[in-house]
């Protein structure tokens, strides 16, 4: 409960548009120190549990395994842990792409789920709470890699789960 608290406010102050990406350069200690807040830490956090649901439990555990042998004693950049889980997907999917659309923009998509009969639309745009006239920027190219799982009459949450990647900005 206090986790799910804490996503809500890091995902309140991503909201804006002075927000930041979780990863960017920097170039001075006082840019480093400003990377380190508690969105950086929320958000990343979060971002590695929808990894891990997405990829399923034991295939990201893998994944950690492989990212701390590779790198036991030595330093590491976050292309080396998506590296590690590419390696434990076998190519399946590239995690690199899909997880660099969350750590390199600064916010978060919102999902819109259509329905019309037994065709589900779906389809994504960047999230504002409120647009800051100063600090206003065009997001419009923002595409987020959105992994994606539901359940049908066929197959219930405890039994299988169906995903969809939408990396696109509408699919079905």
């Amino acid at each position: 409960e206090d986790f799910l608290n804490l996503i809500f406010k890091a995902m309140m102050k991503d909201s804006l548009n002075s927000s930041h990406p979780v990863s960017s350069a920097v170039q001075s200690s006082e840019q480093i120190e400003e990377m380190f807040d508690a969105l950086s830490y929320i958000k990343g956090a979060s971002l590695l549990l929808m990894l891990k649901h997405y990829l399923t439990k034991d295939v990201f555990q893998a994944g950690i395994e492989v990212y701390l042998h590779n790198h036991n004693y030595g330093s590491a950049q976050s292309d080396d842990l998506w590296d590690s889980m590419n390696e434990v997907t076998n190519g399946t999917l590239d995690v690199k792409k899909l997880m660099k659309t969350w750590i390199l923009h600064k916010g978060f998509p919102l999902v819109t789920v259509v329905r019309k009969g037994k065709i589900i639309s779906v389809q994504q745009e960047k999230f504002l709470y409120c647009v800051e006239p100063e600090n206003w920027t065009s997001d419009a190219s923002y595409l987020w890699h959105i992994p994606l799982t539901y359940i049908s009459s066929s197959c219930n949450f405890t039994h299988c789960t169906n995903a969809y990647l939408l990396d696109q900005k509408s699919g079905m």
